[in-house]
């Protein structure tokens, strides 16, 4: 005869084994990875260099940033001279560039030389990685297609565009890489930069002004500091200089 089933009792439920907690020994599990790609190295490798500059952007760092090893990393990039080139790249690629208008022309290349350097000043020590490099790529093309399309129909020579494109990039990284690393004092001393040309300028000033009437003259304008007056001279130089080779109703090649 089949026994009566007994009454369930607290004590018959089922232990909650699963809410203890592991012991102190066990290793956490670990977090899935978010995958690496070409991409997120060239992010990374952008926050490492805002954190310790160029000197100190590797590897080892920007593998560190991604929580994976540096051989990973070489799965996506050659070498480190590769990831130089694709962070520049990808700095490059957040200028925009309006339709080209070369009834403005002086006014565009004004403003492209303006963001170029916003958009450069953006991370730190791009103005130095960018000498010696020129954008790779598809923002390559894009840049030089657009230089052409706003100064071709100027008549301005093909190898005068061609030029441009090179000396405008070398004169706003050469700017922006001066302005990174500030000025020298002439004995070695750690002085601010209005402090040098404080001690320039009183050096000027004292020098026997028959032989040296010019310079005294001009030693305010010499040692000003004014480093945004001084950029819009650069560009202003760079503009005249191509305003030469226009030829007006013609188109050169």
């Amino acid at each position: 005869m089949p026994r009566p089933k007994a009454e369930a009792t607290p004590h018959d439920e089922p232990r909650a084994v699963a809410l203890a907690p592991d012991p102190p020994w066990r290793k956490p599990p670990r977090q899935p990875r978010a995958p690496i790609t070409t991409e997120a190295i060239v992010a990374a490798a952008l926050a490492v260099l805002d954190e310790v500059g160029l000197d100190g952007l590797s590897m080892r760092r920007v593998a560190d940033k991604l929580s994976t090893g540096a051989a990973s990393l070489y799965w996506h990039v050659r070498n480190k001279d590769e990831l130089f080139q694709l962070v520049f790249d990808a700095v490059m690629e957040e200028l925009t560039l309006p339709p080209p208008d070369p009834a403005h022309w002086k006014q565009q290349l004004r403003d492209l030389a303006k963001r170029a350097r916003s958009v450069m000043s953006q991370h730190r020590d791009v103005g130095r990685l960018s000498l010696g490099r020129a954008p790779g790529g598809k923002q390559s093309a894009v840049i030089g297609e657009w230089f052409f399309s706003l100064l071709s129909p100027l008549g301005i020579p093909d190898r005068a565009i061609a030029y441009l494109g090179d000396f405008f990039g070398l004169y706003v990284g050469a700017f922006l890489f001066e302005e990174s690393i500030g000025v020298s004092s002439p004995t070695g001393e750690d002085m601010r930069p209005e402090e040098v040309a404080k001690m320039l300028r009183e050096y000027i000033v004292t020098l026997p002004a028959e032989k040296f009437p010019h310079v005294i003259r001009a030693a305010d304008l010499l040692f000003s500091a004014d480093r945004d007056d001084r950029w819009e001279f650069g560009v202003d130089l760079i503009l005249r200089g191509l305003e030469t080779y226009v030829q007006r109703g013609k188109r050169a090649r």
